[in-house]
């Protein structure tokens, strides 16, 4: 991925016997790391590679196809990573759209994964413009 041009490599928890290992294996290639949770995996499984990474992902779906529906019972998950790593960038990625976002931006994300919202929008520029005001506001407040 480095070689390609990639500068950051999000991996998710689950898929990996040893985090600790790959995340400092990315690191020493010079890209960011990110670690991702499943909707099923409990949230406190990061929070020893915290120091670790660069960004925590909580997937609002289960991963594998677009379109499916927001998983708002996540939104606690992006709250507690939010309180406790105040400085750590927290993505949220399925379901996030015009009618989700805010339920995300509020609860602490501040990095928006958004797919079948933006791709199927008449207006995408408008749809991402919406997203991207949204999180900046919870930014502000």
């Amino acid at each position: 991925m480095h070689d390609a041009g990639a500068n950051q490599y999000t991996f998710h928890v689950e898929a990996t016997t040893d985090a600790a290992s790959l995340a400092r294996k990315i690191k020493e290639v010079g890209m960011k790391v990110g670690i991702a949770i499943k909707p099923r995996t409990a949230v406190d499984v990061v929070v020893p590679y915290a120091d670790l990474v660069d960004m925590i992902l909580v997937m609002t779906v289960e991963p594998g196809f677009g379109g499916q529906k927001f998983m708002a019972d996540m939104m606690p998950k992006v709250k507690y990573l939010r309180e406790k790593f105040p400085d750590m960038d927290i993505e949220v990625d399925g379901g996030v759209g015009p009618s989700t976002i805010d339920a995300c931006a509020q609860a602490g994300a501040n990095m928006i994964v958004s797919g079948s919202a933006v791709v199927n929008a008449e207006d995408p520029k408008a749809v991402m413009s919406l997203l991207r005001k949204s999180v900046l506001k919870s930014l502000q407040e």
